[in-house]
């Protein structure tokens, strides 16, 4: 807890960033709304959804108030979801906004990330505030009107 009781959210725990020379932290957004958008390239929910979704807040919200970040969470088909396949979807599906790979896990499928927030699956959205408490963790399709709605609100406290 911090000392306006939300629960802080937890870092990202990834091996490697991809679309940015930076390796974000989200102590190194602090001051930003955080959108954390979770998926697999595999999951036909993120393909059609998930992703678009968050590229249009990427390319709508100024990013000096709103960060979008990615996390490919592969928790199935590991074999057929590696770097460079994800270096060539994103390519492919003309993602712009950073995307980090979360680290395995030794001892389960399930990656690191992915259970530090205890996410259900892909996609999951994750709106983190300018004070890095977690605020809003959906699982499944979030429809855009809502997410851009929660995402002013966020930054309407702050002014």
């Amino acid at each position: 807890m911090n000392d306006d009781g939300g629960m802080m959210a937890p870092e990202l725990d990834v091996t490697e960033w991809l679309n940015t020379v930076e390796s974000p932290t989200l102590a190194s957004q602090r001051g930003k709304v955080v959108a954390l958008h979770a998926f697999q390239m595999l999951c036909p929910g993120c393909v059609l959804h998930g992703v678009p979704q968050a590229q249009k807040l990427h390319d709508y919200f100024p990013h000096d108030q709103v960060a979008v970040l990615g996390l490919h969470t592969v928790f199935e088909h590991h074999a057929a979801m590696q770097a460079e396949s994800l270096r060539a979807f994103l390519y492919e599906f003309r993602v712009r906004f950073p995307v980090g790979i979360d680290r395995p896990s030794a001892d389960s499928p399930i990656p690191a990330t992915m259970q530090r927030y205890a996410m259900q699956g892909t996609p999951t959205l994750v709106l983190i505030d300018r004070k890095g408490r977690l605020r809003e963790q959906w699982f499944g399709q979030v429809e855009d009107l809502a997410v851009g709605a929660r995402i002013a609100g966020l930054l309407a406290e702050a002014a």
